[in-house]
């Protein structure tokens, strides 16, 4: 396989990846409908960052150790696990608490370009699977003639990229419906709604086998 040819490969495989529903675009389109377009993209901007440096990580051979230490994948998997149900949590407790209907408008601005990006690059850093996946797949896409950490690199910012773009397709189309989100029994059911999924995703990953 020329190095042309894992490429375009990756990209496609990379890409089907991207457009699966999952907790990285439910996050991501969460922040978009409740806090606006900057902690939408800050939020996407943690996720990518999140995964180049999973595929740097694989590409050097680091991430191998979650996939073949059971005592490193526990681990990582406990601690991704709670953090996913905490964001859950919280998002269920944002809509069943008092005073939802009298904050819905400020909690627009609340959480911090920052807060948002590092929510998105823990979400992703977090999760064992992504480790595992470029574990698994990426020595597949690496041409014996080519250094190795570099051309990783390389299909790991490929995925960022593919990512990024799907993001914006996300956050743009949030806004386009951004009236008739901003009611406050749509934002009701929107934290419902991700809490509950988010709350499915980390009980999902607790129970991953390696």
């Amino acid at each position: 396989m020329s190095a042309t040819e894992a490429l375009w490969q990756f990209a496609i495989v990379a890409a089907l990846l991207t457009i699966t529903p999952g907790m990285d675009s439910a996050l991501v389109l969460h922040a978009a409908i409740r806090h606006g377009r900057g902690p939408a993209f800050a939020a996407g901007a943690g996720i990518c960052l999140g995964a180049l440096v999973w595929g740097i990580a694989a590409a050097l051979g680091l991430s191998a150790l979650f996939a073949v230490s059971a005592l490193a994948f526990t681990v990582l998997k406990v601690v991704g696990a709670a953090y996913l149900v905490f964001l859950g949590a919280r998002m269920l407790w944002s809509a069943f608490r008092p005073g939802h209907a009298a904050d819905a408008t400020a909690a627009i601005a609340a959480p911090g370009i920052r807060a948002a990006a590092t929510k998105g690059l823990l979400t992703t850093l977090l999760n064992p699977k992504v480790a595992v996946f470029y574990v698994a797949v990426l020595p597949a896409f690496l041409p014996a003639d080519v250094p190795a950490a570099l051309f990783g690199a390389a299909l790991a910012s490929i995925h960022a990229v593919e990512s990024a773009v799907w993001f914006t397709v996300l956050i743009l189309g949030a806004q386009a419906l951004r009236r008739w989100m901003a009611r406050e029994s749509t934002q009701r059911g929107i934290d419902v709604v991700t809490g509950l999924a988010f709350v499915g995703f980390g009980a999902a990953l607790a129970f991953t086998e390696q």
